[in-house]
């Protein structure tokens, strides 16, 4: 075997003259970021922490000992269920955030420069965990609420805090590290879909043992388990600081350009823009085939192409119908009549804003809509049969489920679903037609600070049609009467009132509309 050539003069100067400019260019970018704390700024920030809990720590105990948490064991596989598919949503999210992301400007310079890629995502990985830990809070807090504490109650919650807090920094760890190899994003997938499967296993009652004896549960395991998910979270966040080297940097510039133009939509305060980012960068990669367009009247046909963006997404639509069991879910949890029928009606709007996809199309390219030549009024009743299909579908059935799982609401209060469906579509379709966030418009002076109007008017703009169409659903639903016969007449004439009225009123956005918003048209046009 032939040995390795000594490297020559020439060569190690030209290694020692590469790994110096390398150090100078670290060097020299680091020195003009933030400073690091120094060992006075973390003496300050943890007597500040202990002083917050000698404050506060003896009321708080005060409190959680006076409290009395005993639960219905019948409520209890419905409370699991919920905090489950809260950890789960919480697990989507991150994934779908990245969830390592940077700022724009250290995405496009730093990113590809000599730096240390572990040092430049800290700060980031930083953040994450601090995030982890207050969902983890929330979720202990839920998962107390849902097994309730039969003795002492400080310890159980301490548990549960514990508990919560690991499951949500462990995956966040996980999903870190799915960013960074595609194995993990493997198992982060199968541990949502683990997470879905015991959410609809409680709801079934059949861990009601399982959750009884955890409910139950001696003080000595309950202080096994948390501290075992502490072990496992503790090893997975150390698998991910020793992955941050190995995330991809077309992933890392991919996450950083989406949450850039979240943090923009947040600025603005433009929320809309959010739904068209995540439609873009759904089909940007995707190769479509061609069918024939069907033989349809010319109001249809333009309609169809929502039918076909619809089918085209099936696990989207599959998703959005099987959250349809949630209401049931609060219903069996102890949910009150008025949350359970704020949840039926909006699941259901929210439903049916998804088919709403070419009405937001021609009110953010008026000119184009007028050039396929099809009247403005027309089409928007081609396009209100979509969104009034979905959410009257989606309320008939959460309301079979919550008669199927709860017994309240039985008999013939599934068919409350069908009426509110035409008001359903009309608060859709002015969702999909509001014009940018007025920032023109005035601010109130409340006793809790100043509050903008014009956020507020584009948020309620649809809703409020809603709660007008549904005025008599939401009655039934509050009031629940052992015959809705003239509930559902009545809110079957309102809908159709409210739909007509609105397709009636309706008119085309003009171009000054949809750049500037009414506001700032009227004064130009006064101009």
């Amino acid at each position: 075997m032939s040995e390795r050539p000594a490297p020559t003069a020439r060569g190690h100067h030209d290694m020692t003259e590469s790994v110096g400019s390398v150090r100078a260019v670290r060097a020299f970018l680091w020195s003009r970021r933030r400073a690091r704390p120094s060992l006075l700024d973390r003496y300050v920030t943890g007597f500040g922490l202990a002083m917050l809990a000698a404050v506060f720590g003896t009321p708080v105990t005060s409190t959680l000992e006076g409290l009395n948490l005993q639960i219905d064991p019948s409520r209890t596989g419905a409370g699991v269920a919920l905090v489950a598919l809260a950890l789960a949503g919480f697990l989507a999210t991150a994934r779908a955030a990245g969830p390592v992301l940077l700022p724009s400007p250290d995405a496009s310079w730093l990113l590809l420069s000599p730096l240390n890629r572990r040092q430049l995502l800290g700060p980031t990985g930083r953040m994450l965990v601090l995030v982890a830990v207050m969902a983890g809070a929330l979720l202990g807090l839920g998962l107390v609420m849902a097994l309730g504490a039969p003795d002492p109650i400080v310890w159980r919650v301490l548990g549960a805090l514990a508990l919560g807090v690991s499951a949500a920094v462990g995956g966040m760890a996980l999903a870190v590290l799915g960013q960074a190899s595609q194995s993990w994003q493997v198992w982060l997938t199968v541990v949502t879909a683990a997470l879905m499967a015991l959410a609809v296993l409680a709801v079934s009652g059949r861990l009601r043992t399982v959750l009884a004896l955890a409910a139950n549960a001696p003080l000595p395991a309950v202080t096994a388990a948390a501290s075992g998910a502490a072990a496992v979270a503790a090893f997975l966040v150390g698998r991910a600081w020793v992955a941050l080297d190995r995330i991809p940097t077309r992933a890392l510039v991919t996450a950083s350009t989406r949450g850039g133009h979240v943090a923009n939509a947040a600025v603005v305060l433009d929320p809309g823009a959010l739904t068209w980012i995540a439609e873009d960068n759904h089909w940007r990669a995707r190769r479509l085939t061609s069918r024939r367009w069907p033989a349809l009247p010319a109001p249809l046909a333009l309609a169809w192409q929502d039918w076909r963006r619809l089918g085209r997404r099936p696990g989207r639509l599959a998703a959005m119908f099987a959250l349809a069991a949630l209401p049931a879910v609060l219903a069996q949890a102890g949910g009150p009549p008025p949350v359970l029928g704020g949840a039926v009606l909006a699941g259901a709007l929210a439903v049916a804003v998804t088919g709403t996809s070419g009405a937001r199309r021609d009110g953010d390219n008026p000119a184009l809509a007028r050039l396929i030549g099809v009247g403005h009024r027309q089409a928007l009743a081609a396009r209100a049969i979509l969104p009034a299909l979905l959410g009257g579908a989606w309320a008939t059935l959460a309301l079979v489920w919550v008669s199927v799982l709860t017994g309240a609401f039985s008999g013939t209060w599934w068919w409350l679903g069908l009426p509110v469906a035409p008001a359903l579509a009309a608060a859709a379709l002015r969702m999909a037609g509001r014009s940018p966030v007025d920032h023109s418009a005035p601010v109130l002076d409340t006793p809790g600070g100043p509050v903008p109007t014009g956020p507020l008017i584009w948020a309620f703009t649809g809703i409020d049609l809603a709660l007008i169409g549904c005025l008599p659903a939401v009655a039934a639903l509050f009031s629940a009467p052992a015959r809705p016969g003239t509930f559902l007449a009545v809110q079957a004439v309102a809908g159709a009132l409210v739909l007509a009225g609105y397709l009636w009123r309706a008119r085309p956005r003009t171009a000054q509309e949809t750049v500037t918003g009414p506001a700032t048209k009227g004064t130009a046009q006064a101009t």
